[in-house]
């Protein structure tokens, strides 16, 4: 069985920084796409960042492109994918979501059809 769990998250004003984390563990040969999806009071739910954790291809949302940074590190019993998020807007205040899906079949377009491991997500606030 595949566990995702994240960590980070937090408030910072306007153009700061922050760093995300989510790791998966257990059954973690399924675990060949990770990333992130958001989602915000009023606002549809919106794929982030995805990396394809044998590859090592990265997919970005245009509004994060220049700003926000995937990357990975594999263990033996785990992987894990760091969001290095620099730059922030109000706009990005969410909760950041972690996925994982067998390939990366459309991280950003269509992440509920490329992911179908979760996990319980962490909060994003910036203020302006």
């Amino acid at each position: 069985q595949l566990r995702v769990a994240e960590s980070g998250g937090g408030s910072v004003q306007e153009g700061g920084s922050l760093t995300l984390s989510c790791t998966a563990s257990g059954y973690i040969a399924s675990a060949n796409c990770l990333g992130w999806i958001r989602q915000a009071p009023g606002k549809e739910r919106e794929g982030v960042a995805g990396i394809d954790t044998v590859g090592g291809r990265t997919y970005y949302t245009d509004s994060v492109k220049g700003r926000f940074t995937i990357s990975q590190h594999n263990a033996d019993a785990e992987k894990t994918v760091y969001l290095q998020m620099n730059g922030l807007k109000p706009d990005d205040s969410a909760t950041y979501i972690c996925g994982s899906g067998s390939w990366c079949y459309d991280p950003i377009g269509d992440p509920l059809a490329t992911y179908n491991i979760w996990g319980q997500g962490t909060q994003v606030t910036v203020s302006s």
